[in-house]
């Protein structure tokens, strides 16, 4: 009679789009408390961006084990799968011996995130293992805020399209959406002038690098930027609003 495996707990822990004071209590309560840290990298040589950002607030201690994962920036899945599977022996290593282990990952978990890859692959690798996500501020949310700019009201639509998979769907979406957030827009800024000036809607767009972080960066006109080497972690917020919110249209004297 096999003896079924008692697996660590496994948590996806958000620490939010950059800045360190919108790490949620919950978060900061998994990070100190799990005996071993997941900390995906993607470069070997430079420090893991979301490690930078939480490690302010995970106490030191001595039991705890920082566990650096490296997944490389590439969509080539002969350099991905084979990183991915070493990740997932490294960690399952950890909780097969019954250890809770926490993945952390920028911005929320569920919003293009690595850790969704983990997730779908823990239930077959580990079955049975019980599974926490932490949920966080996502930069889809925090960019807007910094920019004092709704992403929808009343009767207004927004939508996300990560710009790192091309444009091809952007003039069918200004026409549907009153409000656009283009993530990681750091290499196609040049063709998204382009089509915003195609469509006469150049100056609704605000371009962010490293939004909530003290290397924030706000540029209203992009078209100066068109030149530049822009950053990854980069967002294009295109505020349309056609529609306008539920109070559009009300007199002052309607009451």
């Amino acid at each position: 009679m096999s003896v079924k495996t008692k697996y660590g707990k496994l948590f996806g822990v958000g620490v939010g789009p950059g800045a360190t004071d919108l790490i949620t209590l919950r978060a900061v309560n998994v990070l100190n408390t799990v005996p071993v840290l997941a900390i995906p990298k993607s470069s070997e040589s430079l420090p893991s961006f979301s490690w930078r950002v939480c490690s302010p607030v995970v106490q030191e201690s001595e039991t705890q084990e920082k566990l650096f994962l490296h997944f490389p920036m590439t969509k080539d899945p002969n350099i991905l799968i084979p990183a991915w599977d070493k990740a997932f022996k490294e960690i399952g290593l950890r909780l097969e011996k019954g250890l809770d282990v926490a993945f952390i990952t920028q911005g929320d978990p569920s919003v293009y995130s690595s850790w969704s890859y983990l997730l779908e692959e823990a239930p077959d690798r580990w079955p049975g293992i019980e599974i926490e996500i932490v949920p966080a501020v996502s930069s889809i949310t925090a960019i807007p805020a910094s920019l004092l700019t709704p992403l929808a009201d009343g009767r207004e639509r927004f939508c996300v399209l990560p710009a790192t998979y091309g444009l091809e769907d952007l003039e069918k979406l200004i026409q549907d959406f009153d409000t656009i957030v283009l993530t990681k827009v750091g290499q196609v800024v040049p063709e998204l002038i382009r089509i915003l000036k195609e469509q006469n809607i150049l100056e609704n767009a605000t371009y962010v690098s490293y939004g909530t972080t003290d290397r924030q960066r706000i540029v209203k006109d992009i078209e100066s930027i068109k030149n530049e080497t822009c950053d990854y972690f980069s967002m294009v917020v295109i505020s349309i609003r056609k529609r306008k919110g539920i109070l559009r249209g009300i007199s002052d004297d309607s009451e």
